[in-house]
């Protein structure tokens, strides 16, 4: 039935369809504005799509009469706007623009797949409709966030195609590939909670900023929480944000692990999502019992000020710390087995194990998936029983008694299926 429907008439009917919408949404945007400071609204947004149809059927070979009306438009809109401008002295360019966009309609529709052409129309009714949004927003950028975002791209977009992925030492599984791949899946992680927290979650409280600390860090989470603890009487609250950046510890190296080995992660995504919400479940636990010892909301997180993530000092340190652990793990293998592997995994707790586990996923040593899974596991109880020292060393004495409640519980599971795994492989 629908295939009997004239190609031209399903045409003319979308270039009316998107026109009227946009020029809808125009109107809608200039409300209030006097009529004759506005180029026009639904109507006239509709008509100037139907021109641009109309003119670019007439001769689809030669063009001669669309972009004679692109001309006569663009002259059209020209003088409207410096009449604007020298009158009212407003400046704005968007209406005219997205009339020029509607022009190009008929072309687009008629010569492109549709859902391109919805895609574009979606753009500019969301962009049209974001300029208080994008205003708040750019208010919120310091003078340097665009040097950050473009170092990201660099990093990401850039360095990262023209590096080569050739194995220059036959005796060491690692590539210059490798090696900056791993820089920008941290970088990348690091950086999306960096503008979480800047500009979703500014003035987020002491368990969301453990929550984003811990897809960053949660080391340095635990640390930076425990000394803020010292002097606070928000206990539970400081407790559970501890646990919950460990729970997103596990969440980001699953991310991690999903990215450099998906048979791995998909083996062990039933451990990493269970040992995520236990520690979620102890931080929730913990914090479910201030109730009556604590009085007020929860206190505001006083954060210092947002760090740039992707500073080159941090990832030229990565970057020599994945180089070392590939040399020490390739050393250890061949020397010591899967014995030195495993005391090796519980050694690297007290530095940085994101190095570390990211070698594992993706170097092809002599060992089976089992053993870089075991030995993954071991590394990240390293890595708790480190933090849980930070937090007996820095933080507040009932803070110290109830993240040990919380790390006893974490590590202990963690020990279980350990257990498990041993025994069942």
């Amino acid at each position: 039935m629908l295939e009997k429907i004239p190609i031209q008439l399903v045409n003319f009917f979308l270039v009316t369809l998107f026109s009227l919408i946009i020029g809808l949404a125009q109107k809608h945007i200039h409300l209030g504005n006097e009529e004759k400071k506005v180029f026009g609204t639904d109507r006239t947004f509709t008509f100037i799509g139907i021109l641009g149809y109309i003119l670019y059927i007439i001769d689809p070979d030669n063009l001669y009469a669309y972009m004679g009306g692109g001309l006569a438009l663009t002259v059209i809109l020209s003088i409207f706007y410096f009449r604007k401008t020298d009158r009212y002295n407003e400046y704005g360019t968007t209406t005219i623009i997205v009339a020029l966009i509607t022009y190009c309609l008929a072309p687009l529709i008629i010569t492109q797949s549709k859902w391109l052409v919805i895609l574009i129309v979606v753009t500019v009714l969301i962009f049209s409709e974001l300029k208080e949004s994008l205003l708040i927003i750019s208010k919120k950028f310091d003078k340097d966030e665009f040097t950050t975002l473009a170092k990201f791209l660099v990093i990401a977009g850039v360095i990262l195609p023209i590096v080569p992925d050739e194995q220059y030492f036959s005796y060491l599984p690692l590539t210059p590939y490798k090696v900056w791949l791993a820089v920008v899946v941290i970088s990348s992680i690091s950086y999306l909670s960096y503008l979480l927290k800047k500009f979703v979650f500014k003035d987020a409280g002491i368990l969301l900023s453990g929550i984003l600390g811990g897809m960053y860090s949660s080391t340095a989470t635990t640390v930076i929480l425990s000394k803020k603890s010292k002097n606070s009487g928000y206990i539970f609250e400081y407790t559970s944000g501890i646990l919950y950046a460990t729970g997103m510890m596990y969440f980001r190296i699953l991310i991690i692990m999903a990215i450099f080995n998906q048979k791995l992660a998909i083996g062990l995504l039933p451990y990493f999502i269970g040992m995520g919400a236990i520690s979620f479940a102890s931080g929730y636990f913990i914090y479910r019992q201030k109730n009556g010892i604590e009085n007020g909301n929860e206190k505001k997180y006083e954060a210092k000020p947002d760090k740039n993530p992707l500073e080159f000092r941090m990832a030229f340190i990565f970057t020599i710390l994945y180089v070392v652990f590939t040399y020490v793990t390739f050393y250890t293998i061949n020397n010591f087995g899967n014995i030195g592997l495993n005391i090796l995994s519980l050694i690297v707790g007290i530095t940085d194990i994101d190095p570390f586990l990211i070698n594992l996923f993706q170097g092809k040593y002599a060992i089976t998936e089992t053993v870089v899974a075991l030995v993954s596991m071991q590394a990240i109880i390293g890595n708790n029983l480190m933090k849980w020292v930070y937090t007996l060393i820095f933080a507040n004495n009932k803070v110290k008694k109830l993240t040990s409640l919380g790390f006893i519980i974490i590590i202990g599971m963690n020990i279980l299926l350990i257990l498990l795994l041993y025994f069942i492989r």
